[in-house]
């Protein structure tokens, strides 16, 4: 399943303006350009802290009908998991189950043929499996990436901009504290709650 979104935070120079999704983010841009063309507005995705890109023609209606809110797939159960590799006659299939290749050796199709459920519930049980095993490196590498990638956007030319990306990726969290503490305030609290890991953990549920 995707990622949810996290949503989006807005910054005009060095001061956040808004947060919410990015039909609350287009809006906030949009004003805060009518406002001032030449100030600098940047739209940041807080699930990995790149920028966004948005098309602000028009009314608030039109930016909201342009960018409508996502919709969460249905869940998929256990046992709607197991149906999904009993033959079926034509039709939909079922919804939140991608088919894609898979190649593997002669050995690897036995070993999936004797177990129970049929093969492809057999491999998401070992994914599942590897994502848990794994979730918490995996967690602090994407939140060192979001954060980075905001840093570098909104901080790159701040003092200790090198060393407190050292901290970042040492995963010493009181040195970077430390680097960033002349920063503008609103540029240090949204870093420092990027290289949080409980939102993205949440996300990734």
């Amino acid at each position: 399943m995707p990622a949810q979104s996290l949503g989006y935070t807005v910054f005009r120079d060095k001061r956040r303006i808004a947060s919410g999704s990015l039909a609350d983010a287009a809006i906030a841009f949009q004003q805060a350009m009518l406002t001032d063309p030449n100030a600098s507005v940047i739209i940041f995705d807080n699930l990995t802290g790149d920028t966004r890109d948005v098309d602000v023609r028009g009314t608030a209606a039109d930016i909201r009908a342009r960018y409508p809110a996502p919709v969460s797939a249905p869940a998929v159960t256990p046992e709607a998991e197991a149906s999904n590799d009993t033959p079926k006659g034509r039709g939909r299939p079922k919804l939140g189950v991608v088919a894609r290749e898979v190649t593997l050796l002669p050995r690897h199709w036995d070993w999936l043929a004797s177990q129970r459920g049929g093969a492809s519930v057999v491999l998401r049980k070992l994914v599942d499996e590897a994502r848990r095993a794994n979730l918490e490196r995996d967690l602090l590498r994407r939140a060192q990436e979001r954060a980075y990638s905001f840093m570098s956007t909104m901080a790159g030319d701040l003092p200790q901009f090198e060393e407190a990306s050292r901290s970042l990726f040492a995963q010493d969290f009181n040195a970077l504290e430390a680097r960033i503490a002349d920063w503008p305030e609103n540029v240090r609290t949204h870093l420092m709650r990027l290289t949080s890991t409980d939102d993205l953990a949440d996300a990734a549920t």
